[in-house]
């Protein structure tokens, strides 16, 4: 776990080339890897991270004691702490809270942002089973339990298979991508960012991604940072 959000300022990163018509990912095992989504050829940036203990259990506590949990709401740095408070116990999902605060710090410091819009949901159904871009700028995304967002290369993906491109096929049939062995995977407590369409200079270069499919066995928690400023 890292707090020192001075880390991320956007400062220290470079020009790339504007004619780049390809995008790629970023993918480390620091948090310094986020700020690669500033790259104009990076349309996903995934910092792989393990958990401690206390915060998985915060995790199976929540789920348990609140098994329809949803939370969503405009947070700062100095007030997410107070809001996500009102609704968990202080004491049994402490960590949690504390591991959220974090993320509030790094995304709002990363994007320069005085607010976010953060979404805390358990859930036992697949939210967004098709294949699907963002029309955000920016969306930061972490499961804190069960299977995570699946996602799709720039390079194999025929955005003109999205929504009606589809002629309502399924995503397996439309085209949109060829094989299964197409689609990648976040990792539980992956932090990613999820660059959006309405990214300057991103249009029609949204990462393609979905919700997996349901696990009947068990509910995930998902969270969800936008920009709200």
């Amino acid at each position: 776990m890292y707090s020192d959000t001075s880390l991320f300022q956007t400062d220290t990163i470079g020009p790339y080339p504007a004619e780049a018509v390809t995008r790629t990912e970023a993918i480390g095992s620091h948090p310094t890897v986020l700020g690669d989504i500033y790259r104009d050829d990076t349309n996903i940036a995934i910092w792989k991270r393990e958990l401690p203990m206390t915060v998985r259990n915060a995790v199976s506590a929540l789920i348990t004691e609140k098994p329809h949990y949803q939370a969503s709401m405009n947070v700062t740095p100095d007030n997410v702490r107070e809001g996500l408070e009102e609704s968990l116990d202080l004491v049994v999902h402490q960590a949690l809270i504390n591991d959220i605060e974090l993320l509030v710090n790094m995304f709002c410091c990363l994007f320069d942002l005085k607010r976010a819009g953060l979404r805390l949901t358990v859930i036992d159904k697949a939210m967004c089973p098709r294949f699907h871009t963002d029309k955000v700028p920016c969306r930061l995304v972490t499961t804190y339990q069960n299977v995570a967002t699946e996602w799709l290369p720039h390079n194999v993906a025929d955005q003109s298979k999205l929504g009606r491109g589809s002629d309502g096929k399924p995503d397996s049939e439309s085209g949109l991508y060829s094989s299964e062995a197409d689609i990648r995977q976040l990792n539980c407590f992956d932090v990613a960012l999820l660059k959006g369409e309405s990214w300057e200079g991103n249009e029609e270069a949204g990462l393609v991604h979905r919700s997996p499919a349901h696990d009947p066995d068990q509910c995930r928690l998902l969270l969800t940072l936008d920009f709200a400023d």
